[in-house]
């Protein structure tokens, strides 16, 4: 394990994965969310071809055991995506962000439903303390009477938080990948059903982007893969317990673009819910931890020979 380069590779790709967001935004008042998908991951793939070719993992990406699992995760994958991309055009970045931060709280709960993980107490209060959070941040947008709130504020919200229930499910779907598929086969076949999904969404309307909106979208298309690479490589380096918590850096890197390029400005209760939500997040993360260092250090002592 190399900790130091992980974290530095995590916060890299939380960095470019923002960045991504950002060039999508910039694009969301005239393009769909189906054509941004579409740009998204059809232009990753190269990206990730050729990094999986120069590890000469390319074999590995193409085979699967489980093809219709990696359809499932395609299908949740890409609606949280299409549903995230939506949101950009209805809210601050800083707040989309925040929002997506309840992913993980509903991993915990859609675990518990499919795949039989128990939930502790202490899981359990932090799941309900995110919960807390999330409603911190959503609850100015839930109000269309509230003064300076408009319907499609509202509208923003409800599918950030569609969102991030589609990214659990997603998770959800991994974790049963996991048995039997490979990381570079995930990755390949998320991009390959993510890019013949969105052409479904053609039926609705695509608009021709200007040059400048056509440099912005394969732009984000090009950082998403670069950004799924440096994923990918800084849990291989370090655990996910260490690396998992700087996800939350990308409210650093939200706030900052949000405020030089767009002039959106977090509002308080965006910042406390965030804190909120983060704070839940992380504990759930090193209670984790705990107890995945309490389970190694019982199977050495059980082993033959262990003290």
């Amino acid at each position: 394990m190399q900790p130091l380069r992980a974290i530095t590779f995590k916060i890299i790709s939380v960095a470019v994965f923002v960045t991504m967001q950002s060039l999508i935004k910039a694009t969301a008042d005239s393009i769909p969310p189906g054509e941004a998908m579409f740009f998204r991951s059809f232009f990753a793939l190269p990206i990730i071809v050729g990094w999986l070719a120069l590890r000469r993992e390319l074999a590995t990406g193409f085979r699967t055991q489980d093809p219709m699992g990696h359809v499932w995760r395609g299908i949740v994958g890409s609606t949280s995506m299409g549903l995230g991309f939506a949101a950009l055009g209805y809210l601050p970045l800083p707040e989309v962000t925040a929002l997506g931060y309840a992913t993980p709280i509903f991993v915990v709960i859609f675990a518990a439903m499919f795949l039989n993980e128990r939930i502790r107490l202490f899981r359990l209060g932090m799941v309900a303390l995110g919960l807390v959070g999330v409603m911190v941040v959503v609850s100015p947008r839930l109000s269309v009477a509230a003064s300076g709130v408009s319907t499609e504020q509202t509208l923003g919200a409800v599918l950030v938080l569609a969102s991030a229930v589609a990214a659990a499910q997603a998770q959800v779907f991994i974790r049963k990948l996991t048995a039997t598929e490979t990381t570079s086969s995930i990755v390949f076949w998320f991009s390959i059903t993510a890019t013949l999904l969105s052409l479904i969404t053609l039926y609705w309307g695509w608009e021709l982007p200007t040059p400048k909106q056509a440099i912005l979208l394969v732009s984000a298309g090009l950082l998403g893969g670069v950004g799924q690479i440096l994923l990918t490589t800084s849990y291989r380096l370090g655990d996910a317990s260490l690396v998992a918590p700087f996800d939350y850096v990308s409210m650093i890197f939200a706030v900052t673009i949000g405020m030089v390029f767009f002039d959106e400005w977090p509002q308080k209760t965006t910042l406390i819910g965030a804190a909120i939500v983060i704070s839940a997040g992380v504990m759930i993360i090193l209670r984790e931890r705990k107890l995945g260092l309490e389970r190694a250090s019982q199977r050495k002592a059980m082993a033959p020979g262990g003290k």
